[in-house]
């Protein structure tokens, strides 16, 4: 699936377009990829669609980029990584595209990002938080503004470790905890994080076990939980297996201290609350900070009218929203790094849009803690085991 929006025109009088005008009629074509349709669309990819959609949009009514108008083609991954990798290729080779922007999955991105470095082309990911996406590929022209998953997974279990007394009345040695995950690059490379982190802290790990998130029933898996009776649940997933699984823990009577999530699925809350009621206030998400909660103090004063027209933005595209998603504005600022940051700089010190000239831009990237919407800071490496 396509959607081609053109986003900044230019008014002209009288039958001719003058000399100047010519010369300022210049175009960056994104090709923007997320998954619009199948179960990755309501595990989160849709909300990070909408985030970038948003961003792209706010700079194309400013008129574009250093005098740059912005045209975004839209395509579908429909959840699969044979088209992700498929519509990639179309859109560089077909559409024209200058560069690529999006992506949610890192089983999508894993391949894709090899394809689009083949082709030479610039890739500025803004998910995909699975280390295997980076490690030890020496990319020279994919960019990810976002931490990675196994951060992720030692951030929750740390989060356990120092409240483990106060909260569960236990020192960690004696907490029981186990790991469950989509069997993906994403949630192995948070499950490593996690078993990482549970080394560190002296938890019993009584189970770690791997599943399809395609998977129609999970019974299993709750069998096992059951038998194995952990304190603390740590869970990696997407949708519809995350929701698969809490109803049938609550169906069988799986009886937990905490349940902790990374993301995806469990940054939906809407479809979370769906699911399984009021309980969803008793679950833990561990996801780049929501921008809608940052504190405002600690980012840099021109992020806050940004922050508020993403706000605007989203409650118009989706009216009635419970919660703001953190995923939209995760897409955003991630986006708006990219706009405000890579883009001029590549046009204004490196002469244009060409993937060399982006890579060297956002080499040039750094921000300190709150120069992002998000809170973190942004510093790319360009060589080594994680460059990009």
């Amino acid at each position: 699936m396509v959607m081609r929006v053109l986003v900044a025109v230019m008014l002209v009088a009288g039958a001719a377009l003058a000399p100047e005008a010519l010369a300022q009629a210049k175009k960056l074509k994104i090709g923007v990829v997320y998954d619009y349709s199948g179960p990755l669309a309501g595990g989160g990819s849709d909300l990070h669609a909408l985030g970038a959609k948003i961003m792209i949009d706010h700079f194309a009514k400013k008129g574009g980029v250093e005098g740059y108008q912005i045209e975004a083609v839209y395509a579908d991954a429909q959840s699969k990584p044979d088209v992700a990798i498929n519509e990639a290729v179309r859109l560089v080779e077909q559409e024209k595209v200058d560069m690529l922007l999006g992506f949610y999955s890192s089983a999508q991105c894993v391949p894709v990002a090899v394809r689009v470095e083949q082709l030479k082309k610039f890739m500025w990911i803004t998910s995909c938080i699975s280390s295997a996406v980076l490690e030890n590929r020496n990319l020279k022209y994919v960019f990810r503004a976002q931490p990675s998953g196994r951060q992720f997974g030692m951030m929750s279990m740390d989060f356990i470790a120092k409240n483990a007394k106060e909260k569960l009345k236990k020192d960690p040695k004696d907490v029981k905890v186990a790991i469950i995950h989509e069997d993906g690059a994403y949630g192995i490379d948070v499950a490593k994080g996690n078993e990482e982190g549970a080394r560190k802290a002296g938890f019993n790990l009584v189970l770690k076990e791997g599943y399809a998130a395609t998977s129609p029933d999970l019974s299993s898996l709750v069998i096992k939980l059951k038998r194995a009776r952990p304190d603390v649940l740590f869970h990696t997933g997407y949708n519809p297996d995350i929701v698969l699984f809490l109803r049938q823990a609550r169906e069988q009577g799986l009886k937990l201290s905490a349940i902790v999530g990374h993301g995806a699925g469990y940054g939906v809350y809407d479809r979370l609350k769906e699911a399984v009621g009021k309980d969803v206030n008793f679950i833990f998400n561990v996801d780049p900070i929501s921008i809608w909660l940052a504190n405002e103090k600690a980012l840099r004063p021109e992020l806050l009218p940004v922050i508020k027209m993403v706000g605007d933005e989203y409650e118009k595209a989706r009216p009635g929203a419970a919660i703001k998603s953190a995923h939209v504005g995760m897409a955003a600022s991630n986006t708006y790094v990219f706009m405000s940051e890579v883009l001029p700089r590549a046009i204004k010190k490196y002469g244009g849009i060409d993937a060399d000239a982006l890579r060297k831009a956002a080499l040039e990237v750094d921000l300190s803690e709150g120069g992002t919407m998000l809170g973190f800071g942004v510093h790319f490496l360009g060589d080594g085991a994680m460059a990009g």
